[in-house]
């Protein structure tokens, strides 16, 4: 339910329709606009959702979409069940095309794999187009919506003599012209023309008689007279006869065609109430592009929790004119479920007030909201707004009149799944007396465990906020310094409005800002002088908080990184130590037997000169060696260290011989990544890593202990959440097309590489790469680099209309 009448007028609502409107290609389109509705049912606005977030993606990332002749046949559909009545050549020929286009759709969504665009799929799947109905609209019609000659063999037959008789009036007319003018009976620069569908030759009046025919008409100043010629008056006669034939036929050659497609009257139907639906998601699609509108999770709750949130028409609005917009977060939950909103005038509580209620109608009628991702959105049976002057000559009500009017009706109508926003909650009256009531009414709100937004700078409804539970302060910023709003909502305290401040600022005689601070009294000022203190202390802790959260973080890193460098330098030193000594064994072992050796070939040969110095110099040749194995001898690093370790975790997980069944824990053969088998099929397994899904062949997979892997299927979880999260981002921000022109060949070389790794691993279908037609350089460099592209399943080039070789449009496996 949805209050007062007017609105969507109040909250902006109208202008989204206009909006939508202008983005339909159809009435169709146009006519679904019309019929938005608020809904509250779960299943009804999540498919809605999902309708138009699927179609988004296909706007962002698919070009073949079809998107040509959206025709609204509707009325000649109805028209043509009549018995006897025949459809027009023209709408004959939008018919045609856009059954084409119906059809085009249809292919496109059956062509996609099972899982792809599941809500539109089934919506297709309802929709019949025979195929013979196009085959016969095709007889009929040629390419530029005429009727052929082929149509029938009676209209061949008219048409071939019809022509024939043109010719040869045609032939009689040129000779008679070139008499006429022989005799100077006609105007020097004068041709033949048709008058009355008459071909007709402009004689002048005073030798009108000497010239046999009929007259057609006259000049203005009746100098010249259009005459038929008696000669082809009996030819053009039979002209017009057979004019009158081709038409007929052609009517029966129209009303046959009607007849054939009577029966599937229904059908067609069908088929023109899907396209308007897709012509209308399509709208919605495109309007959530423009004001950068996401898809959050939905919950079959009444909750609200948004971050970086945005008023539609206030984004486009600063877009414009290049302004910046301060995002609003807002959270409505069971614990705070209203939000009392004060501050000072222009500081942007109206536009907070109008943003929730205008997202959250959007949200229930289908459309995607601009919130940040992570955002959740709720489902409420009732929206009820306060907002603006609503005084009535007519009816004899003041504004404060009809806020109470207003009130008493939220009152009896509120529930606890109710959303309520109030604009400037009591004024409008005497302020005590109106803060009171306004008091009452809020307790009563409350009570009903209703959900809303109040703005007021009423203190009593302040206090009322800190002390009453499911009821909240949040406050409108303000720069007390530059007396300027920030436009930032701080839940949790209340605001000041500023007022003082705000009139010093225009230039308000200091005297008269002194005389009436004593009229409003210490107590009134003293409070919101708290209050001003409040925000600014809590700017500063926030502004400490931050700083010092970021230096024990940086802290808490550098102690880890010192903690974990000390452990590996550790290691490392007892690994080199170790190693050392191991060697020094080795190669003292070794040096004792050389000298042994020595010393044995020295005694055995008396010491004979030259077997003595042959010795030494096999002793100082070894010992030559050893110098430049302990010079050449690299040390074990750190990160070689870490790659054995690694190397031997993997080693360590144990290979089980076991089928493999669902539920079993499996990596790829010659990979390290472990998954989970989530099913298998006849010739594939279908296996979950992280969140990634991937099919593979079962001989190209290995099952593994899962007790020895638990902590690695761990950490790899949470990997994949980080690329998940990862990859969520990069997609918002991908662009399925890139413009290389004027770069060099190495530069192009590494941006279109950068460029399709990213759409591969965004599993983008298709994109498109700008690189001019110049010299063709640039296109051979990129065409040699796709070429060595696994996952390029083909490219070519632009059709001509788009581009042509300028452009080469790639498509992914």
């Amino acid at each position: 339910m949805i209050y007062p009448a007017n609105f969507e007028q109040k909250i902006g609502f109208d202008q989204i329709r206009q909006m939508l409107k202008e983005q339909c290609l159809c009435q169709l389109g146009r006519t679904c606009v019309d019929e938005i509705n608020f809904a509250s049912d779960y299943e009804q606005i999540s498919r809605l959702i999902k309708q138009t977030e699927e179609l988004r993606q296909i706007c962002l990332f698919d070009e073949n979409f079809p998107v040509n002749f959206f025709f609204d046949l509707t009325t000649e559909l109805s028209r043509a069940a009549i018995e006897g009545a025949y459809i027009e050549t023209e709408s004959l020929f939008d018919l045609l095309r856009s059954l084409k286009t119906v059809k085009s759709i249809l292919n496109f969504f059956k062509k996609k794999e099972e899982g792809i665009y599941p809500e539109l799929r089934e919506m297709a799947a309802e929709v019949l187009v025979d195929n013979a109905i196009i085959k016969n609209a095709e007889v009929i019609l040629d390419d530029k919506g005429k009727i052929r000659d082929s149509a029938s063999p009676e209209l061949q037959k008219i048409r071939k003599e019809l022509i024939s008789k043109q010719l040869s009036i045609s032939r009689k007319m040129n000779t008679i012209l070139r008499h006429v003018k022989k005799q100077g009976w006609m105007p020097e620069d004068a041709e033949l023309t048709v008058r009355n569908g008459r071909m007709v030759i402009p004689v002048l009046a005073t030798h009108k008689r000497k010239f046999q025919g009929f007259v057609h008409d006259e000049s203005a100043t009746g100098h010249t007279v259009f005459i038929e010629p008696a000669e082809i008056f009996e030819t053009n006669n039979e002209i017009r006869e057979l004019e009158y034939d081709e038409k007929r036929e052609i009517i029966k050659i129209l009303t046959d065609f009607t007849d054939f497609i009577r029966p599937h009257l229904e059908d067609l139907k069908n088929a023109y109430l899907f396209l308007g639906n897709i012509d209308f998601i399509r709208a919605k699609a495109l309007l959530a592009i423009k004001i950068n509108a996401v898809n959050p999770a939905i919950f079959n709750e009444t909750i609200i929790d948004w971050n970086k949130a945005f008023h539609p028409l206030l984004f486009l609005a600063c877009k414009q004119q290049k302004k910046h917009i301060e995002p609003l977060n807002v959270r409505l939950d069971g614990k705070s479920r209203i939000l009392v909103i004060s501050g000072p005038n222009a500081g942007g509580k109206s536009v907070c007030l109008k943003t929730l209620g205008l997202l959250q109608y959007m949200w229930q009628c289908g459309l995607l909201v601009p919130v940040s991702a992570q955002s959740e959105m709720g489902i409420f049976e009732n929206i009820f707004i306060d907002i603006g002057d609503e005084q009535s000559l007519e009816n004899d009500l003041s504004t404060y009149s009809s806020h109470l009017l207003n009130m008493k009706y939220f009152l009896q109508h509120s529930s606890d799944k109710t959303l309520f926003l109030i604009d400037e909650f009591g004024s409008g009256t005497e302020p005590q007396l109106g803060g009171a009531i306004a008091e009452a009414i809020l307790e009563k709100l409350n009570e009903n465990k209703s959900f809303g937004l109040i703005t007021t700078h009423y203190s009593n409804l302040k206090i009322f906020a800190d002390n009453n539970e499911g009821v909240i302060n949040a406050a409108m910023l303000f720069d007390a310094e530059k007396m300027e709003p920030l436009f930032i909502l701080k839940t949790g305290k209340p605001g000041s409005s500023y007022a003082f401040e705000i009139a010093e600022k225009t230039g308000l005689p200091k005297e008269l800002l002194s005389v009436a601070s004593t009229k409003a009294g210490v107590k009134q000022l003293n409070y919101d002088k708290q209050l001003q203190q409040l925000e600014v202390l809590k700017l500063q802790l926030d502004e400490k908080r931050s700083s010092l959260e970021a230096a024990d973080t940086l802290l808490s890193e550098t102690i880890q990184k010192y903690k974990l460098l000390t452990e590996e330098i550790e290691n490392t030193k007892k690994e080199i130590i170790q190693q050392a000594r191991t060697e020094a064994r080795d190669l003292l072992d070794q040096t004792n037997k050389v000298i042994e050796n020595t010393i044995r070939e020295i005694k055995e040969s008396d010491a004979d000169k030259e077997k003595t110095k042959t010795a030494r110099e096999k002793l100082e040749h070894h010992t030559e060696k050893i110098n430049s194995e302990i010079s050449e001898t690299p040390l074990i690093k750190p990160e070689e260290k870490q790659k054995k370790k690694e190397k031997a975790t993997v080693s360590k997980i144990e290979i089980v011989n076991t089928p493999i069944e669902k539920g079993d824990y499996v990596r790829i053969v010659g990979q390290s990544a472990i998954g989970e088998v989530m099913g298998i099929s006849e010739k594939e397994v279908f296996i979950v890593f992280g969140s990634v899904h991937v099919k593979s062949e079962l001989k190209k997979l290995e099952k593994i202990n899962v007790n020895q892997s638990a902590e690695e299927i761990k950490q790899q979880k949470s990997f994949y959440r980080k690329i998940e999260i990862d990859l969520n981002e990069k997609l918002t921000k991908f662009k399925s097309s890139i413009d290389v022109r004027g770069m060099r060949a190495e530069e192009v070389r590494n941006t279109i590489q950068h460029f399709i790794d990213e759409a591969v691993l965004l599993n983008v279908p298709s994109v498109s790469i700008l690189h001019g037609k110049g010299n063709g350089v640039l296109r051979n460099v990129i065409r040699e680099y796709l070429q060595s592209v696994p996952e390029v399943k083909q490219f070519r080039d632009e059709v001509l209309e788009r581009g042509g070789h300028g452009i080469t449009l790639v498509f992914f496996r």
